[in-house]
């Protein structure tokens, strides 16, 4: 897992999962789509699993966060948008938004989960 993260904006409306595991990674999104032979939305078990296979925890538990100082250090954030659900990242008090970018605060969404990453 990369530790300073570099931001990447979603090539496409439909990879903003594989853009938040390129930030992770280090990997390209093109690398991401096509380990997971996916290149539009991804799916909670597509996130994990492509995680934990390259030697990254997560937590198995969701948990609904309301506001930034309930956060993890680093963390998987699934937002409800006004027009989606959407991947985003959670770093060392940063927000990492492959559509908004690089964020004080979450971008607009009416709920917000998150799972827990560590190295």
């Amino acid at each position: 897992m990369i530790r300073k993260i570099d931001y990447i904006h979603e090539p496409t409306d439909l990879q903003c999962g594989q853009a938040v595991l390129a930030m992770l990674t280090g990997l390209s999104v093109s690398q991401i789509a096509k380990y997971l032979n996916n290149e539009r939305e991804t799916t909670l078990r597509e996130m994990k699993g492509f995680l934990r296979a390259n030697g990254i925890w997560v937590a198995d538990e969701r948990k609904e966060v309301e506001s930034k100082g309930e956060l993890p250090p680093v963390c998987l954030l699934s937002l409800e948008t006004p027009r989606c659900w959407h991947w985003s990242l959670f770093s060392d008090g940063v927000f990492y938004d492959p559509e908004h970018g690089v964020m004080e605060d979450f971008p607009a969404c009416k709920r917000k989960f998150y799972w827990e990453i560590k190295p």
